[in-house]
């Protein structure tokens, strides 16, 4: 990497490490409503967090169910279809499911009830399997996501702070993400 590009990539860190944290970020429930792509200070408890080492030693669909809450950038959702248009491809970790936009504050109903549904349907099948939950790395998406699954009652909940940026850098394939099709139907 260019030693220009590298200065230009640390002074944007370090920029973005500087903004403040104001309590208008959050909602009243406490999750984080603007500004998702920031340093994340604290545990989305009551869920807890996974260390990238242990999230490595699982296997994605098979001992974990790994939920990807990246959003969709510059796509868009068919409401009728469920289908998304995408504007770029997205890369996740194999044998992750995506459900773009379930990490945002207040939350689209109708990918939340998708998002829940796996879940249930995933422990329907293996009551202890544990849910892994993530996006980038300084990523409030799936802090927030990690926090409502817990709040509404669902053990053994993660947030893998690290995300698929951690993952990548020690040494793991990503794949390319298909989005989870969420119908109009579901809303009802």
């Amino acid at each position: 990497m260019a030693k220009a590009q590298y200065l230009r990539i640390a002074l944007a860190g370090v920029l973005l490490s500087a903004a403040p944290v104001t309590a208008q970020d959050f909602d009243a429930d406490g999750y984080r409503s603007t500004r998702y792509r920031a340093p994340v200070q604290s545990n989305p408890s009551p869920a807890r967090p996974i260390a990238l080492d242990a999230a490595l030693q699982l296997q994605p669909g098979k001992e974990a169910l790994f939920l990807d809450v990246m959003p969709v950038e510059g796509g868009v959702r068919d409401e009728v279809s469920g289908k998304w248009r995408l504007s770029s491809s997205h890369e996740t970790i194999p044998g992750a499911q995506w459900h773009p936009e379930t990490g945002r504050s207040p939350v689209n109903e109708a990918l939340w009830s998708a998002l829940v549904a796996s879940v249930a349907e995933a422990r329907q099948a293996s009551p202890d399997l544990p849910v892994v939950v993530f996006c980038r790395s300084d990523c409030w998406m799936s802090w927030n996501a990690a926090r409502r699954l817990a709040r509404q009652g669902f053990k053994d909940i993660f947030w893998l702070a690290e995300g698929t940026d951690g993952w990548h850098e020690s040494g793991r394939r990503l794949v390319v993400a298909v989005p989870i099709v969420v119908p109009y139907k579901t809303c009802n």
